[in-house]
């Protein structure tokens, strides 16, 4: 018996559009001559001979040389009595008799780090129970769905008391209550592939099909993501295909030759994978089905995609600079890895979303590949988040001069399918927390987090939050400790908590502010230009007539007792949400009555409302039915 490839299999895995390969690689359990054992499998084309040790040999190098197939440069043995749980490497001998000892690249399972074995293990024996949601998943189109996403980093959201990781099953038990109640529609986690260094974040990988063990097992990570979606949470995975790390048990110089790897990284001291290999991009797009066939996961967000687009990324000496056969610096395979990966996981899982981390104004990131698009769904939009933030801490008295940050956005935002993300990259390396960087004294600063917030979650896009933003952490976020969770018990922290709560909630219930989230047919300027107020209003709608609302933002501390802003048609009219009030640490000033259209044209409508306005804050109005209002009379 042996593992090689079949014709049809060796074709598409050195053509590069295999995306089953996992199946074939790496470590699986199987039964031969009634003996129970493993399948190993490796691609090594520059290796002499590769043996696999273990606990199963008690690590003698050499007790198990692996069958070879010179024409397809893999090994393969069955080793029988291997059993679930004993670790592993391969020992590769190069032409010159020198050994290195590696992890497996397939290896679905890793020791704890500082170790660096592979474990066997069966994945199988999960049985999953996430039937209805993933029946659901099929048939909803998520763009018109509410995409409101909490990204986590497992190992620092909460910590025990001793610092030590809380597991996959104390995560099931505490962080999906969390997500559900704080009414976040998906996890995105950072890395959870196994990485050796706590400082990478996880977004420098040894073990691409292996979830960290640092949690727990595979199996565990598989009942927690069934867990999500039991609760109704969509997760998504930090995805890394553009580098590795040059750890000497990972892919790095594998057979004791480049492999994987094309060249280092000019910025970040990893290594580039090589795309001109076949079996590579066979490698990384097995690795994305795996995730989302094996684990169930909801979608795919791509670390580090301006690094793939461009030869020259992190480059700056004009000698070192390197052109395509075009003369241009777009890296054409990597761009043609990354059209096949979106079209494979398009034709294979239509349901699942792919999402793009890109930095620059590279055209159609969310266009089919077939119109000369890369072919994500969602790109983050790095424009709206780096304005945004700049105008935030933005102290108020020069507000006024800097009112385009706000509105800038809008004239690119239905280019692209964006999302206005607030990631764990822009509260380190001394950028401060969000908290942090807004101006004025503490109320003022409170005041600031909300009205962040309720702009980020009424402007066109779906929503990312980073862990810790919703009750306002005052330190930078540490991967070395859980976060500050005692600040809960102060109430400024615990209001913005409460108001964040409320406001995803509310965000949820209301069509307008998602159902048309990435056209012109959702969004509608009022006055976009009052910079002398620092006021924003505009209306969000849904497909239907009755899901509008009007959104008006004032971002300074200046109050006004009587602002008349226009409405569509005459009707009634009450305020829905505040983020100024008390039970958020606002000041209180709420709007509570019922306002009828006046015949006074204002921000081009033929009527409008006169209403108080909330200090460095924001409101919804909503036009409600005249038996609304007649019940409300009545009762009083």
């Amino acid at each position: 018996m042996n593992n090689y490839l079949n014709p049809s299999e060796q074709y598409w895995y050195k053509e590069g559009t295999w995306s089953e390969a996992y199946t074939r690689f790496g470590a699986h359990p199987a039964v031969i001559n009634d003996q129970k054992g493993y399948v190993f499998s490796v691609w090594a084309p520059h290796a002499k001979a590769v043996y696999v040790t273990g606990d199963f040999c008690d690590w003698q190098a050499f007790r198990y040389p692996m069958k070879h197939d010179v024409d397809q440069g893999i090994f393969s043995l069955f080793i029988a009595g291997a059993e679930e749980g004993q670790c592993y490497k391969y020992v590769l001998e190069d032409e010159t008799g020198e050994l290195f000892y590696k992890a497996d690249p397939y290896a679905n399972y890793a020791q704890q780090p500082p170790e660096t074995a592979s474990r066997l293990i069966d994945l199988s024996k999960h049985r999953w129970k996430d039937k209805r949601w993933l029946n659901k998943r099929r048939k909803t189109n998520h763009m018109e769905q509410p995409l409101n996403i909490y990204e986590v980093q497992l190992g620092s959201w909460k910590r025990n008391e001793d610092g030590s990781y809380y597991s996959y099953e104390q995560l099931k038990k505490t962080l999906i209550p969390y997500v559900k109640e704080m009414g976040y529609t998906h996890l995105e986690l950072m890395p959870v592939m196994e990485y050796p260094f706590d400082g990478s974040w996880g977004y420098q990988i040894t073990g691409y099909y292996a979830p960290t063990s640092r949690f727990g097992s595979p199996s565990d990570f598989m009942a927690f993501i069934d867990a999500c979606h039991q609760e109704n949470i969509g997760v998504i995975l930090d995805w890394v295909p553009g580098h590795f790390c040059q750890d000497s048990h990972g892919l790095s110089m594998f057979d004791g030759k480049k492999l994987y790897e094309k060249e280092k990284h000019a910025q970040w001291g990893t290594l580039k994978f090589d795309f001109s290999k076949g079996e590579v991009r066979s490698f990384l797009l097995s690795n994305a089905m795996f995730w989302l066939k094996e684990f169930h996961v909801d979608g795919l967000r791509v670390d580090g995609v301006t690094s793939m687009l461009y030869l020259n990324f992190g480059i700056d000496d004009p000698q070192l600079k390197k052109f395509n056969e075009k003369g241009t610096e777009e890296d054409l395979r990597s761009i043609q890895f990354i059209q096949k990966l979106n079209s494979t996981v398009g034709e294979k899982f239509p349901d699942v979303m792919m999402i793009a981390e890109e930095s620059t104004a590279w055209p159609l990131v969310t266009y089919p590949p077939k119109d000369g698009g890369l072919g994500f769904h969602y790109k983050w939009d790095m424009g709206w988040m780096h304005d945004t933030l700049h105008y935030m801490q933005t102290d108020f008295p020069w507000r006024p001069g800097n009112h385009h940050l706000l509105t800038f956005s809008m004239m690119y935002n239905f280019n692209e399918n964006f999302v206005l993300a607030l990631s764990h990259d822009e509260v380190v390396h001394g950028k401060c927390s969000l908290i942090g960087r807004m101006p004025g004294d503490w109320w003022r600063q409170f005041a600031g987090m909300r009205a962040l917030a309720f702009y980020q979650m009424t402007h066109p896009g779906a929503k990312h939050n980073f862990m810790g933003n919703e009750f306002a952490q005052f330190i930078e976020w540490r991967e070395y400790e859980g976060l500050q969770w005692f600040m809960l018990d102060y109430d400024t922290h615990q209001h913005l908590q409460d108001f964040n709560r409320d406001l995803n909630h509310f965000f949820l219930s209301s069509k307008a502010l998602w159902q048309e989230n990435y056209s012109w047919e959702g969004f509608e300027w009022m006055d976009a230009d009052n910079e002398k107020q620092s006021t924003l209003l505009y209306r969000r709608k849904g497909k239907l007539d009755r899901d509008e609302e009007i959104i008006l933002i004032n971002f300074v501390p200046e109050v006004y007792d009587e602002y008349r802003i226009g409405v569509p048609k005459k009707a009634w009219y009450k305020e829905v949400f505040n983020t100024d009030a008390k039970e958020y640490g606002g000041s209180g000033r709420i709007n509570t009555g019922y306002y009828k259209a006046e015949k006074i044209p204002m921000h081009g409508q033929s009527y409008s409302i006169c209403i108080k306005t909330p200090p460095i804050g924001g409101m919804v109005i909503q036009r409600v039915g005249p038996k609304e209002v007649k019940e409300k009379i009545l009762k009083k």
